[in-house]
């Protein structure tokens, strides 16, 4: 059984975002999730947040899954609108500020542990 979360424009570049993804990738859940309660990056109190929507959308397609079984298989982050504020520089001149967002999306899976395909998808 596979789910899927997703996050639309979140406040934080989709770089910094890649940094956390890249360490819960194709790990068991529950140690994903001790992973994020304990990592020091902004992003991670949003991506544990979304790991946990994964996890009941998984429970709410199938009716009661098994957590224990269940691994990220899909864990990616891209970019998203860039919003523009204009700050004073000197001489009446003015710089752009680019305030970065991103759209990430985790996957939960079972089928890694009854042997089937990672990813597949239709």
């Amino acid at each position: 059984m596979e789910a899927i979360a997703k996050v639309k424009s979140l406040r934080g570049s989709a770089r910094k975002a890649r940094l956390v993804l890249d360490q819960i990738r194709g790990r068991n859940v529950i140690e994903a999730q001790n992973i994020l309660t304990f990592s020091k990056k902004r992003a991670a109190k949003a991506i544990a947040k979304l790991l946990n929507s994964a996890i009941a959308n998984a429970t709410s397609k199938e009716g009661k899954a098994d957590i224990e079984h269940m691994t990220v298989f899909k864990a990616f982050a891209d970019d998203a609108q860039i919003d523009r504020r204009w700050r004073m520089r000197a001489h009446g001149r003015a710089t752009i500020v680019r305030k970065r967002n991103c759209h990430i999306t985790i996957g939960v899976s079972d089928a890694h542990a009854e042997g089937g395909t990672l990813g597949s998808e239709s």
